[in-house]
């Protein structure tokens, strides 16, 4: 499989496989959403977008980063996310870098957007579908975020079928920037535990896959079938 790891500016041309990468916190809030029971995700390109899709659909449940805002529902923490119950709800979410980087690659033929928490379900996908050439979008700090470059590399091991050890990978981010500052509250609307959630390596047995819905860019789950020899047992 040939490999890139390309930050957001980075991104001259569109890639065939796109795997969009935020550790903290985009895609691991992504995660606990359809954990907690949402039916998808919409991918906002602004704050005034999702707002503007809000008020269109009162059920839906808006999502941004940092502090509580009127208007919004939640922030992008899985700490404070993992509580609330979305059966069969629409989730509308906005942050800083991990929507961004999957709306720059929307018109790929496959887009995956991932964290810790889903990295050997997106690393099966990639082997199902047999990809080629996959770019890894490392979201955070225009590219440079330990956290996502270590998620990226280590899911593109494991989409090779090297038998990669996960630990050095989540020790690389839990020494990121990221992981800082959200432990010393830098960041607004962190929870005590997102930094723990983040780094908790295939907790969910599920892709997530983003597609064009009616002009929306729409995050769903996707299970990665058995092998034929295990589906069976």
């Amino acid at each position: 499989m040939d490999t890139r790891f390309l930050g957001i500016p980075e991104l001259t041309e569109t890639p065939s496989v796109a795997v969009v990468v935020d550790v903290m916190r985009a895609y691991t809030v992504a995660a606990w959403a359809f954990a907690r029971g949402a039916e998808k995700i919409v991918l906002s390109e602004s704050l005034n977008d999702a707002m503007a899709l809000k008020a269109r659909h009162p059920d839906w449940v808006a999502l941004k980063d940092g502090a509580p805002a009127p208007g919004f529902d939640a922030v992008n923490s899985p700490g404070r996310l993992r509580s609330a119950y979305l059966g069969g709800r629409t989730v509308v979410q906005k942050t800083t870098a991990g929507t961004v980087g999957a709306l720059a690659v929307k018109e790929a033929s496959l887009v995956l957007c991932a964290g810790f928490v889903v990295a050997e379900a997106t690393a099966g996908l990639l082997r199902q579908r047999g990809c080629d050439a996959v770019t890894f979008v490392v979201t955070g700090e225009d590219g440079r975020a330990e956290e996502d470059l270590a998620c990226a590399q280590y899911i593109a091991r494991r989409a090779t079928g090297t038998g990669a050890d996960a630990a050095p990978f989540v020790r690389r981010a839990a020494e990121s920037r990221a992981a800082a500052e959200l432990t010393g509250g830098v960041r607004e609307g962190a929870h005590r535990d997102d930094v723990a959630l983040c780094l908790e390596v295939d907790r969910f047995p599920f892709a997530m896959v983003a597609t064009q819905e009616d002009s929306l860019t729409v995050l769903r789950p996707r299970g990665v079938p058995a092998p034929a020899d295990e589906a069976s047992d």
